[in-house]
């Protein structure tokens, strides 16, 4: 069973002797369900579910006494609560209480499918009709490769409405700087061109920790992102990341692209971004993720495009992650775990600019930034072809296309 992980990143009060009734704010929920998720774990170790159970009461009647503003901070916790009740309920072999737990977790919205299928603290109730049929109605939004596999077909519509994908040569001046000031042939290594990518992308990786709550400095170009976060002992997000290694392979002489990575629940805010590098001598795209230093293989050993990872996702067809792959080193990356969930989730809709170029998303006045969006053909149906926004002075124009061929079409001359 996966522990209940809180959505607001609270301190640890040590509040142990905070009341249900005297939790008003964050800080003191946050406080509050510390100190029950202890009382809890070691309940559970000593397989002691009842007492256990008679915490999670308690815990609901704290949440209860939240008003609404606050309950955003912890939004998920209440099902993953349920969720954790309907997993001790089966493990007493209660069947009546586990049934309605679980079925107040789905309703309470409750949607991770891949767990609740393997998870055998619900071996008992895994039987039962009732449950299944709550099974099979989060199978549309917690089943990932399921969703992709339902929606996997693009289309080979006309392209010629969509702007031409440009990448900045090496010898732009701010590139070349980039070069210089941070040695990037040294880093890269008198390799391949295969073996060089991965050797920058390892020290991006290392040099900037990922940090997937916060914002990213305003002026967004490698090498003012690189300052800021040593001179203020920070971290990026996993689009700060992106950019920083996109204009170092740019600088290498590299054609490369950061891609937004989407799911389809437009109400899930958790994507990822990572970049798409072009090897000559492989004639092909290669998947690149700096935040967990990761490239995806064949059985081969052979790498692999964001395409095609996506295609062996909904194929089935085997995945192999690099054995180093971690976020922060603080915790290895798995297959299971970061491609076949994450990704899988995140592979839905995908993002790139037209344009791949030093300083892109750098907010300024009058400037225009172009992306090419690529759905799936029933979901580029229901999209419209151009859309506009304006962030501040800046203007965003963003072209949807189904046909898969021209979003990933090599550079000019590839």
């Amino acid at each position: 069973m996966r522990h209940v992980v809180l959505l607001s990143a609270g301190l640890l009060l040590g509040a142990a002797s905070v009341h249900a009734q005297q939790v008003k704010t964050k800080a003191e929920f946050d406080a509050y369900s510390t100190s029950k998720s202890k009382e809890i774990r070691q309940l559970i170790t000593a397989k002691q579910y009842r007492p256990a159970l008679a915490l999670y009461a308690q815990w609901h009647q704290a949440y209860n006494t939240l008003d609404e503003a606050t309950k955003q901070n912890f939004r998920g916790l209440e099902a993953n609560l349920y969720y954790n009740e309907a997993c001790y309920y089966s493990l007493l072999k209660d069947r009546p209480n586990a049934l309605a737990n679980f079925r107040q977790a789905i309703g309470s919205g409750y949607q991770d499918y891949l767990h609740a299928t393997s998870d055998t603290d619900l071996d008992f109730i895994r039987g039962d009709k009732a449950f299944q049929q709550q099974m099979a109605s989060i199978r549309d939004k917690g089943d990932y490769r399921y969703i992709l596999q339902k929606d996997k077909g693009y289309t080979t519509e006309s392209a010629s409405r969509l702007p031409s994908f440009r990448y900045q040569a090496a010898d732009a001046p701010q590139l070349a700087m980039l070069r210089k000031t941070y040695k990037l042939d040294s880093i890269a290594g008198a390799g391949t061109d295969v073996s060089q990518m991965i050797n920058l992308m390892h020290w991006v990786h290392e040099r900037v920790p990922h940090n997937g709550t916060i914002e990213n400095p305003k002026l967004r170009n490698a090498h003012d992102l690189l300052t800021v976060c040593q001179q203020e002992k920070r971290g990026l997000n996993c689009r700060g990341l992106a950019t920083v290694l996109n204009e170092v392979y740019l600088a290498m002489g590299f054609q490369s692209r950061f891609v937004g990575c989407l799911p389809k629940d437009t109400a899930d805010f958790d994507s990822h971004v990572i970049n798409s590098v072009y090897s000559t001598s492989q004639k092909k795209w290669l998947y690149m993720d700096p935040t967990q230093d990761a490239y995806v293989m064949n059985e081969q050993g052979n790498l692999l495009s964001i395409e095609e990872v996506r295609e062996r996702l909904i194929n089935g067809q085997p995945l192999l992650l690099n054995p180093t792959a971690n976020w922060n080193h603080k915790q290895s990356a798995t297959k299971e775990e970061y491609l076949y969930r994450y990704m899988a989730k995140n592979l839905y809709q995908l993002e790139t600019p037209v344009s791949s170029e030093y300083n892109l998303e750098t907010r300024a006045t009058g400037k225009t930034i172009q992306y090419v969006r690529l759905l799936t053909q029933p979901a580029a149906a229901k999209a419209p072809p151009i859309s506009t926004d304006k962030v501040g002075t800046t203007t965003l124009i963003s072209y949807t296309t189904s046909n898969a061929a021209a979003f990933w079409q090599p550079p000019q001359g590839k």
